[in-house]
């Protein structure tokens, strides 16, 4: 019972108890601790421990390259002007009206957030191109941090790029393809909601004359089509295996070549996911433009600065995922649980999770602490993993955003706070995003009792 109950106590106090020095709150910390405690208590030797380390991050290997080359596409993007191109086309088509211009941020932001798997680095790399517009609509500085906040934080979860569903797939040992697909359906409709929520803020305003686009879409696109070729050449990879079965990666003799020597090392074949090596060749074929290539050096340091703390997490994550499967402890726990009502797991895990999040900020942190026990518990049950991993992925996501410790609410209020010179309360921006937290936690909740 004890090398159950002392890692997790510690990884909390950690967490939560700020006063510890040096390591007090760090999240990255807390993962380690628990991860080393456990090893000891499990008698695990050095050499043991390096397996556990290494087969941990392996298992976690997919979403830490998602991590990285996503943040280096996006990046290149942004150098490319692909992201301008998007927001003024969608500008164009919808923005002739306030509700319009503020459906063509948040359609912005999610495809930035999806593409970047990342909600801070969407929200930062979309706020500056947007706060601006949405202060002309005489919005408060609350509500154009919901607005940011929510259309990256959905983003973050929409696939195709998605690192919570690819997250609590890897914890759970699933293919995430099935689990994207109906993350489609599900988050599709949390963005709907959180836009037409927003449309209350502009309710019998007008739209500012200077705010009107000049240009059709199709002059935009006329003009700057080029800046979307990367995109499209991932979306039509994505398409290809998603809707038609169709992977470039096993068809095309040269792809195949290239990646299937990688299969089977640990941590680098995360490198071969679908996802993943899709990313890359769009990254590839952005640098074949000169306005990229000759950016080179900022599109590698800021594209890694984005995700560096993320990763770190999850490398962290890794860690004791590793460990906790070596010592044994996750049979342990499912072992514990079988006397307990189904309903009373599923209903304590997503507290959990949420608790977490809540408390952390961080969907990675809430599903590597929980899903790691409560996966294989629900599998126990006859969940289906593919509903268990959607599941977590939305209750990890409505708990990132609620009060009172939202880091993606943080960040945005900070730059927001920044460009306008004012004061913007990160509490009340989680208060007005509650209602779509609540809606991906009870999907969550609603995909576990199917």
């Amino acid at each position: 019972m004890l090398e159950i109950i002392i890692p997790l106590v510690l990884l909390f106090a950690v967490v939560f108890v700020k006063q510890i020095p040096k390591i007090g709150g760090d999240i990255r910390a807390a993962l380690l601790v628990a991860a080393l405690s456990s090893a000891f208590i499990s008698g695990l030797n050095f050499n043991e421990m390096i397996v556990a380390f290494i087969d941990g991050i392996d298992r976690l290997s997919w979403v830490i390259m998602l991590s990285i080359f996503g943040s280096l596409y996006a990046e290149s993007q942004v150098k490319l002007g692909a992201m301008d191109t998007t927001l003024n086309s969608l500008r164009a088509a919808f923005g002739n009206s306030p509700k319009g211009l503020i459906a063509a941020v948040f359609i912005t932001l999610i495809l930035a957030g999806s593409f970047l798997g990342d909600a801070i680095a969407a929200a930062t790399v979309i706020g500056f191109l947007v706060i601006h517009a949405l202060t002309e609509l005489k919005l408060k500085p609350e509500q154009i941090g919901m607005i940011i906040l929510l259309g990256a934080s959905i983003g973050s979860i929409m696939p195709p790029i998605t690192q919570g569903v690819f997250l609590s797939a890897s914890l759970i040992g699933i293919d995430p393809g099935p689990v994207a697909k109906l993350a489609y359906i599900t988050v599709s409709i949390g963005g709907t909601l959180a836009i037409l929520e927003s449309f209350r803020f502009v309710r019998g305003k007008k739209m500012p004359p200077e705010l009107i686009p000049n240009q059709s879409v199709f002059q935009i696109l006329k003009e700057n089509w080029k800046t979307l070729i990367p995109l499209l050449v991932l979306i039509a990879i994505v398409i290809a295996n998603t809707l038609f079965d169709y992977n470039i990666f096993t068809e095309i003799a040269l792809f195949s070549y290239i990646l299937e020597p990688l299969i089977g090392i640990p941590i680098i074949q995360g490198l071969t996911n679908q996802i993943v090596a899709a990313i890359i060749i769009a990254l590839l074929v952005g640098f074949l433009f000169p306005s990229v290539r000759k950016q080179t050096k900022g599109v590698v340091k800021n594209g890694l600065g984005k995700v560096n703390q993320t990763v770190q997490i999850q490398l962290s994550a890794g860690v004791m995922v590793g460990v906790f499967y070596a010592s044994g402890l996750i049979e342990k726990v499912a072992l514990m649980t079988e006397g307990l009502a189904s309903s009373m797991i599923k209903v304590g895990g997503a507290i959990a999770m949420v608790v977490v999040g809540m408390l952390t900020g961080s969907q990675t942190t809430a599903q590597s602490v929980v899903v790691t026990f409560l996966g294989p518990i629900l599998e126990s049950m006859q969940v289906d993993p593919t509903l268990i991993a959607l599941g977590a992925s939305h209750i990890a996501a409505a708990g990132q955003n609620m009060p009172p410790v939202g880091l993606t609410a943080f960040v945005v209020c900070g730059l927001i706070g920044g460009i306008l010179n004012k004061k913007v309360d990160p509490i009340k921006v989680m208060t007005l995003a509650l209602p779509n937290s609540l809606y991906f936690l009870i999907i969550g909740l609603i995909v576990w009792f199917i």
